[in-house]
């Protein structure tokens, strides 16, 4: 062994001498630092990007190279350098370009020589689009989010800064990371992506995936579908000339070719159009580059700006890529201030990766096993982009602040800390905010919580013309029994003055993660008891709220209600894939109820109706039994997943979601009358068309094998709504009454259809435009026989203060008027995330 120390020496000190750091600083001919420069060595694809100060830095192997550096707007330089194992210092100045004009004879009404250059780049779209079939590459990505400003309070709620990562000032650099991925491609959409190391500041996961952001593409998406759900059109779109005006801003050599530089300008506003520039080559009429910008008046969401920086080098022979990637984006809305740049660092092309068979699987993001544990002398070796000194400085302290806490969790103090450090409970909490607490205690070396939640107590008083002024308590806790498990106790306590009923249940579920062969999963086991008030349709198609402003304002009393005694056992598997299976069994003692109050704020010669559906006067409702076994399950295909090192999680579906369902019920078990079988199917999807906006519908087929004894809360009842607010949209009927349809007949089907337009057409509008309202439209179905059948038509704004909707509805049944009615419900970018139960 001894013998071979000194080659392994000098394999050593050989392997080291391969290669070294070139760093520098590339500024203007003023000596201002100019952000974001491209430097490569020239004929590769390997290089870097300076950072917003300027500066670069550049591993590279030991020889001869040619070091080229270029900046959108500047002369290309070249500098020949000798590397041989010693770090270099080689520092660029670039000029600006020197712009020639061609000279071009205009006549009267011609037109700019940049639309005879872009309609020869349109041509040559499609070909440079589909000119890579495959390939591989490897990202950088290093993203930063800094606030600029944040207020003291919002929504009446005081802002806790040192918790956002802020000053006092509201300013602070609140988002970090760098990312290392494989990027694996096959036309036309073969994607997979390779995470091969990710860090955040402070701990978490970063930004590890890449915005793909193609300007031969028609649609180009920026970055986020909430940004801009109808994408926006790339200036040489196939119709591009429709949208957008341009001018020759000159011309410029570089590498002995003429790149022209042309100005975008949106013919419009309100369309999702970009601005800036475009360079494009004369001759093969490619991207040079791009500095391209997104505003809130071209129909950008959530943000004020996003500009996107590009070049475009080439990386064999006639095919050229995107080198680097920037993106700006600021953001000043409700007092907050934000400025973030997304850095992607593009390198080691190969347009021949010969992928092995199946390779291209349904995992769409894969993690590498130690792609969080890389040390900061790992960073610092392969990061192209050098850190700024603020972003060294967030790195150190909360890297070191997270590490502190590691260790102070080890330790016997930390527990009672963290029970101190929570605020005590004050008079507003118990009466309106709600009372959360945390109980921590230790396991495994870590801390972990339980928790406690009570709404506020006037959040929890209710009124309904059954039980009168209502007090329901629902208390939660949550225990952490132990790895991936869980188990939550819900009890529920509900006194109504007027009944002088007291009504009470709990509800206990267990969840645990669990694997079947190597295949995480959720399973959920529900036991459930006591005694409960509910509705007829156990969809519950009107809220508390809604019922409670009806009933004492305009004495129209719409929740009809029963009270049962029961006890309930369900079980519930979501797959890895995101498909569940849920089996249950329930008994129930169903007692009917009556009005026992008639108060209302507003006095009115309207009487109330029954607590029995109006609608369903001639079916009894009387105290009886009931033993139901219910079965679903919810499957969507081609479901693609993000593969962590322990397990996958799943992501997103083009297809379809499919759901199926069958409840039986089961007489002479405890006295059961009901004898029934109920089959449901469903199919649903959203589908986004992009310009011309998303289509969103829910398909449904059922009805009853078996009605030898169904009882009215076991028919097939359709949502109504006979309220002005909706919460059910694509499950519900806007203006249909609550129980006039309600079934048991052996096959029904529903059809609920909505086309959002995301600014089609509205756009157009000068006032909806700059509001950005959006039309929405659609109808919804539904059909039993030639006498209970029912259709309506919609029409309506939404995107209203970015979260409200607002429809017109006519609805139509054969054997009744036609009902014009307007609902009011929750849509747009924010509206559309909010989900009510």
């Amino acid at each position: 062994m001894m013998k071979y120390l000194p080659t392994l020496f000098l394999l050593l000190l050989t392997t080291y001498c391969e290669a070294a750091i070139v760093k520098g600083l590339v500024t203007d001919d003023k000596n201002n630092p100019l952000p974001f420069a491209t430097v490569l060595i020239k004929g590769t694809t390997t290089g870097t990007t300076t950072n917003a100060a300027g500066q670069y830095q550049l591993e590279v192997p030991s020889g001869q190279y040619t070091l080229v550096c270029q900046y959108i707007g500047y002369r290309k330089t070249e500098k020949a350098i000798q590397v041989d194992g010693s770090p270099q210092i080689i520092n660029f100045t670039l000029l600006p370009v020197n712009l020639q004009i061609k000279e071009v004879v205009v006549k009267a009404g011609g037109e700019d020589p940049a639309y005879a250059i872009i309609r020869q780049a349109i041509k040559k779209r499609a070909f440079y689009q589909q000119q890579v079939q495959e390939y591989t590459c490897m990202s950088y990505i290093k993203g930063t989010i800094n606030m600029t400003g944040t207020p003291n309070r919002f929504l009446g709620k005081k802002i806790d800064k040192e918790d956002m990562g802020v000053d006092s000032t509201g300013k602070g650099m609140v988002f970090l990371s760098e990312s290392v991925t494989k990027i694996s491609f096959r036309a036309p959409e073969k994607l997979k992506l390779e995470v091969i190391s990710d860090r955040k500041s402070g701990g978490g996961f970063g930004m590890s995936f890449p915005a793909f952001i193609s300007f031969y593409d028609n649609n180009v998406s920026a970055v986020i579908t909430q940004m801009g759900p109808r994408g926006y059109i790339s200036p040489i779109a196939q119709n591009a000339l429709s949208y957008y005006k341009y001018r020759l801003e000159g011309e410029f050599r570089e590498d002995g070719r003429t790149v022209n530089k042309i100005r975008v300008i949106p013919r419009r506003k309100q369309e999702p159009l970009f601005s800036g520039y475009i360079f494009i080559s004369d001759g093969d009429w490619r991207i040079h580059s791009t500095d391209l910008i997104l505003t809130s008046e071209y129909q950008l969401e959530l943000m004020d700006s996003l500009r996107i920086r590009q070049t475009h080098v080439p990386v064999s022979g006639e095919v050229w890529r995107v080198k680097d990637q920037v993106l700006h984006m600021s953001v000043d809305k409700f007092g907050f201030g934000m400025v973030g740049n997304f850095v992607n660092v593009y390198s080691d092309y190969n347009l021949h990766p010969n992928f092995p068979p199946k390779y291209f699987d349904n995992t769409f993001l894969k993690y590498d096993s130690a792609f969080d544990k890389k040390e900061a002398i790992y960073w610092d070796s392969i990061r192209p982009v050098p850190l700024e000194d603020a972003e060294s400085r967030d790195y150190h302290e909360k890297d070191s602040t997270a590490r502190a806490n590691r260790l102070a969790a080890m330790k016997g103090n930390t527990l009672d800390s963290l029970r101190k450090k929570q605020k005590p409970v004050k008079v507003m909490d118990v009466l309106w905010n709600g009372v959360n607490r945390k109980m921590y205690f230790r396991r495994d070396s870590a801390i972990e919580s339980h928790g406690f939640h009570l709404n506020g107590l006037a959040k929890s008083l209710k009124y309904n013309t059954v039980e009168g002024l209502v007090l329901a308590l629902e208390p939660q806790v949550n225990f952490n029994t132990g790895k991936e498990q869980q188990l939550k106790i819900s009890p529920y306590v509900r006194y109504g003055l007027s009944n002088t009923h007291l009504n009470a249940y709990t509800f206990l579920t267990y969840s645990s993660e669990s694997r079947i062969r190597t295949r995480y999963g959720r399973n959920d086991w529900t036991l459930g008891g006591g005694k409960r008030v509910s509705q007829f349709n156990q969809d519950n198609p009107i809220n508390n709220l809604a019922n409670e402003f009806y009933t004492l304002l305009l004495k129209e009393n719409h929740m009809k209600l029963y009270e049962n005694w029961f006890a309930q056992l369900r079980y519930s598997r979501t797959f890895q894939t995101n498909d569940r299976l849920t089996v249950g069994a329930r008994y129930e003692s169903r007692i009917p109820l009556e009005n026992t109050t008639d108060f209302v704020i507003f006095k009115s010669g309207k009487q109330f109706s029954p607590n029995h559906p109006e609608d369903l006067a001639q079916i009894p409702f009387e105290l009886h039994r009931a033993f139901i076994v219910d079965m679903s399950f919810r499957y969507q295909p081609g479901q693609q997943f993000v593969e962590l090192p322990d397990r996958k999680m799943p992501l997103s579906s083009r297809y379809p979601t499919f759901e199926v369902a069958y409840s039986k019920g089961i007489p002479d078990v405890g006295n059961s009358v009901v004898d029934f079988d109920k089959w449901k199917l469903s199919v649903f999807d959203n589908m986004n068309f992009k310009l011309f906006g998303e289509f969103r519908y829910r398909l449904t087929a059922g009805g009853f094998l078996n009605d030898r004894n169904v009882q009215i809360p076991d028919f097939q009842h359709f949502n109504g709504n006979q309220t002005f607010y909706n919460t059910k949209y694509l499950n519900s009927f806007q203006l249909a009454p609550y129980y006039r349809y309600s079934t048991t007949a052996p096959f029904f089907i529903t059809a609920n259809v909505e086309h959002h337009f995301n600014g089609l057409l509205t756009n157009k509008i000068p006032l909806l435009n700059r509001l950005k309202w959006n039309l929405v439209a659609g109808s919804n179905a539904f059909y039993v026989n030639d006498k209970n059948n029912y259709v309506e038509a919609f029409l309506g704004l939404e995107n209203i203060l970015k979260v409200v909707r607002v429809d017109v509805v006519a609805g139509y049944q054969s054997q009744d008027d036609t009902r014009i009615g307007v609902r009011v419900g929750l849509g747009g970018i924010f509206g559309n995330l909010i989900k009510l139960d």
